[in-house]
């Protein structure tokens, strides 16, 4: 039987009696595999050893990145210091997945704790873009949504973004990527970066899968303290063929200093969310320059604290117990952490330091404050506001080396600001640029799924039928 079908297919085909579940998880594993060697995809393979095929998901295969806990799975954040980690517990998101009928493929590799932009500082591999190898496929989740690109399978990835972490690999593989309002996913099992900052949410092919896993892990959960009060509910309703009376804002400041071929590509898909029947007007979103710095101080700070629990003592990477408690301690985060973790540990650390708190952490959070109203602002007269996803295409290998920190942070310019101020987004397939995936991305206010997946899915449709 042929696999290569969709989602939506999937879930038809495997409630008639004729579909083969056995053949179709072996075909599943062994394609995993071949991926992974290919392109490198996975921190950690599973082999369906607890396998369901109760109703929504239907046994559909998702992939788990590797800082989102699974019951006695590798789960290490791409970092060494976790080495051998296995946890005794689901996280929540992982847990609503089974009891719907999801099964769990294998953990997606990543930047170490989401340390990166292009899944370049994995200690458990490098993931190789789909569409051309040489490319990053993106990050931290890059694993994940190069996995989305390239399964000939039905799948879904289970993702996590910080500052732009599912928008930019789905912008660079050319996959679906949404990302919840803060708190709308429990955070509850998840490895944490930065917790103000950390959401949960999807990677597919369509508006439609991500719509679909969304529906099945987003709800209150009281194991996480920043959850939102909101019952479950099913996002797949909001699919439309039109986006007819949407209004779209479009800042000005998204396209400074952006690849001319993108920006070209992502004002032909603002075109064709006119032909949707949206209509969109030009805008300015004034704080969008204070955002960077903003954010990684306010994330770095976050990461320091959170990391600091990392000692060698409880779990993960261990060392010879010798000396006093600093010395082994240093001793083991030296050996654990990589080059990029430290460098934010140590960026964390300084920004929180008495006397450099009032200059740094506060007023970047006084900055987060400001973006926050500035979105708000824009939201009383638009539904949704659309800009690119990322300023460029995935660059090579041989081009992030020559990278200096800081303009490896630059690239994130574009996604920060929408995850300071915690609303949603979803980067959409929006043609290419040489020969390259390039992402629009749609923001929308605070739980305002729906009217995002309903743009979203009306910009989709228009896009099949000119390719027909």
């Amino acid at each position: 039987m042929d696999y290569n079908i969709s989602v939506n297919e999937y879930l038809e085909k495997v409630q008639e009696r004729n579909f083969d579940r056995a053949d179709f998880l072996h075909y599943v594993i062994e394609e995993s595999r071949n991926l992974d060697e290919k392109y490198s995809f996975f921190a950690h393979l599973d082999s369906f050893q607890d396998i369901s095929f109760s109703q929504n998901l239907f046994g559909l295969p998702i992939s788990v990145k590797d800082n989102i806990c699974v019951a006695e799975m590798l789960s290490r954040a791409g970092s060494r210091i976790l080495e051998g980690y296995r946890p005794p517990m689901d996280a929540t998101s992982v847990k609503r997945i089974k009891e719907s009928g999801g099964n769990i493929v294998g953990k997606t590799n990543q930047d170490e704790f989401g340390f990166g932009t292009f899944s370049t500082n994995s200690a458990y591999g490098i993931p190789k873009n789909p569409h051309d190898t040489s490319r990053s496929c993106g990050g931290s989740s890059g694993g994940a949504a190069g996995l989305a690109a390239a399964a000939t399978f039905p799948h879904v990835a289970l993702a996590e973004s910080t500052g732009g972490s599912i928008s930019c690999p789905a912008s660079f593989c050319g996959v679906v990527g949404l990302t919840p309002t803060y708190g709308l996913v429990s955070r509850y099992g998840l490895i944490d970066y930065a917790s103000s900052l950390d959401k949960i949410g999807a990677i597919g092919k369509s508006v439609s899968d991500v719509a679909l896993l969304l529906s099945a892990i987003a709800g209150h959960d009281i194991k996480d303290s920043t959850s939102i009060a909101k019952k479950k509910y099913d996002y797949t309703k909001h699919l439309a063929k039109t986006a007819r009376g949407a209004r779209i804002a479009v800042p000005k400041e998204y396209f400074r200093n952006i690849d001319k071929n993108v920006e070209r590509a992502v004002w032909d898909a603002i075109d064709k969310l006119v032909d949707a029947g949206a209509k969109y007007r030009e805008i300015s979103l004034p704080t969008t320059k204070h955002a960077l710095p903003a954010y990684y101080i306010i994330a770095t700070a976050e990461a320091s604290t959170n990391l600091a629990k990392f000692c060698g003592l409880r779990y993960g990477h261990a060392e010879e117990i010798g000396g006093n408690f600093d010395e082994y301690f240093s001793r083991v985060r030296s050996s654990g952490f990589g080059e990029e973790a430290k460098r934010r540990i140590m960026l964390g650390t300084f920004a929180r330091m008495s006397g450099y708190r009032d200059q740094y952490y506060l007023k970047a959070m006084k900055i987060r404050t400001l973006i926050i109203r500035d979105f708000k602002k824009v939201f009383k007269s638009f539904d949704a506001i659309a800009a690119p996803a990322m300023p460029v295409i995935a660059p090579k290998f041989s081009e992030i080396d020559k990278l200096s920190p800081v303009q490896a942070y630059q690239m994130d310019v574009l996604t920060v600001a929408p995850n300071l101020a915690g609303i949603p987004m979803v980067s959409v397939p929006a043609g290419s640029a040489r020969s390259m995936p390039v992402g629009l991305h749609l923001m929308s206010d605070h739980l305002q799924e729906g009217k995002l997946i309903e743009i979203a899915s009306a910009f989709e449709s228009v896009v099949g039928s000119d390719k027909k």
